[in-house]
Parts: C-alpha cells; structure tokens; sequence
C-alpha cells in the first residue's frame, strides 16, 4: 500500500500536465510536460518524461515515478 507522501499516475495522461515544485529552486516553481519520452522497445512501458520550468524554459528530462512524490512536487500549479 502506498504511503501518505505518494500518489497514483497514469504515464500516458501526463503530456501537457501541470506540477509544481515543493521545494522551488532558482525561482522555477511552475513546470510542464512537455514530452513523453519513448522507450526503445515500442511494447515497453513510458518511463521518463521531459519537465520544462515555465520561468526559465529549462528543462530536464525524468523519470515519470518521480512526480508520485508529494514531498518534491504537487500536482496543477499552487
């Protein structure tokens, strides 16, 4: 069972989703997906997503499971 500080995400709904950072760094609070990163495998699962900063338009590209964490981000733009 889950702990308090994760959630349940479906990776192939996330493209153009909504997070925001609980700890905010370098004034990038609000960030976007961007893309849904393709596995090699065409019948293999997502397993990474690129992250844009709204800010700065920086981006970073991560594993999707990262974002199940509430301590590092928060779903939608808070």
């Amino acid at each position: 069972m889950p702990d308090a500080t994760t959630r349940r995400l479906n990776p192939n709904k996330l493209l153009l989703s909504k997070w925001t950072a609980a700890l905010p760094k370098n004034k990038e609070k609000h960030f976007l997906v961007t893309q849904l990163i393709k596995p090699e495998l065409p019948d293999a699962p997502i397993e990474h997503i690129e992250l844009e900063a709204v800010y700065s338009r920086r981006s970073f590209i991560l594993p999707w499971r990262d974002l199940t964490d509430t301590e590092q981000w928060l779903q939608g733009w808070q």
